[in-house]
């Protein structure tokens, strides 16, 4: 099986043009700022949930 190093450098600049014409295409251009503000206040909530949870994990030690 491949390892994860071997499958991320072969990653190119095209496979990575590629995918981005094809969000391109199937969101447009106006829907993609959004789906990113969705994107990073979830990775945000992810960051406090796991702070809240290391901080909980400390108190009861």
């Amino acid at each position: 099986m491949f390892s994860l190093p071997l499958l991320i450098s072969a990653i190119g600049p095209w496979q990575i043009v590629l995918v981005v014409v094809v969000v391109l295409l199937l969101f447009g251009g106006r829907k993609i700022p959004e789906l990113m503000r969705g994107l990073g206040s979830g990775i945000k909530e992810f960051k406090n949930a796991s702070k809240e949870e290391a901080k909980e994990t400390k108190e009861k030690e």
